[in-house]
């Protein structure tokens, strides 16, 4: 694979070989933030786990403190007084059938959050062949399923973000933008990694999380230590 001059240049900075420590590696990926727009900072995980066993799934959801440097666009399935209060939390979309008609009949997917009351997962279960390579399928382990439509709608708007096992046994997902500082990035990085910690499931065996690589939306990848005591 071919890069251009600039990622080139960045790439120098970096050992390939080396884990750094997270301070340094975050200084790092800052420094190799380079271009035009806010970079997203985004974290890779290698797991030790098999994706292909269920009781090796890791798969939730954590509220990052200083949230995701963007604004997501909610779409809650909820009617009667659920309705109502995801309208009041801040819910960019809220109905029933008629979006589940706009999604399958039109394609529609201006939203980055769904979020659905339990007793409308028989009809938001329609979309799993479309939600679900997506991501977006509301679960009840990452609280999209839920109850508490309203404080569901509050963290998602507050920066909450989900993560889960891909077939390739990896966890990527999003822990600011470059214009956060390397401080803020920290305390969300920390948030994220203890969520991943307390998911560890009952099927793992040996080293839990064997890779942890950090990254700019452009820049090469900065090894680092999982570890966050």
């Amino acid at each position: 694979m071919k890069h251009g001059k600039r990622y080139r240049e960045a790439a120098k900075l970096v050992d390939p070989k080396k884990t750094y420590e997270l301070a340094e590696a975050l200084d790092i990926v800052l420094q190799t933030a380079t271009a035009k727009f806010d970079e997203t900072i985004e974290v890779h995980l290698r797991m030790g786990v098999d994706s292909r066993h269920a009781d090796q799934q890791v798969r939730g959801a954590v509220v990052l403190p200083h949230g995701t440097g963007r604004s997501s666009r909610v779409l809650v399935f909820a009617k009667g007084p659920l309705a109502d209060e995801a309208k009041a939390a801040g819910a960019d979309y809220v109905g029933a059938e008629e979006f589940v008609q706009k999604i399958e009949g039109e394609g529609w997917f201006d939203f980055d959050v769904v979020i659905a009351s339990p007793d409308m997962m028989g009809v938001v279960g329609r979309l799993g062949r479309v939600l679900g390579p997506r991501g977006l399928m509301p679960n009840p382990k990452s609280g999209t399923v839920t109850q508490e439509v309203g404080k569901a709608v509050e963290e998602a708007k507050a920066g909450k973000i989900e993560y889960r096992l891909e077939k390739q046994n990896i966890i990527h997902t999003s822990i600011g933008k470059a214009s956060f500082g390397a401080e803020k990035l920290q305390e969300n990085f920390t948030a994220l990694m203890e969520a991943v910690i307390r998911s560890k499931p009952p099927g793992a065996k040996g080293q839990y999380i064997r890779r942890c690589t950090l990254t700019s939306s452009m820049g090469p990848g900065v090894r680092t230590s999982p570890s966050i005591a």
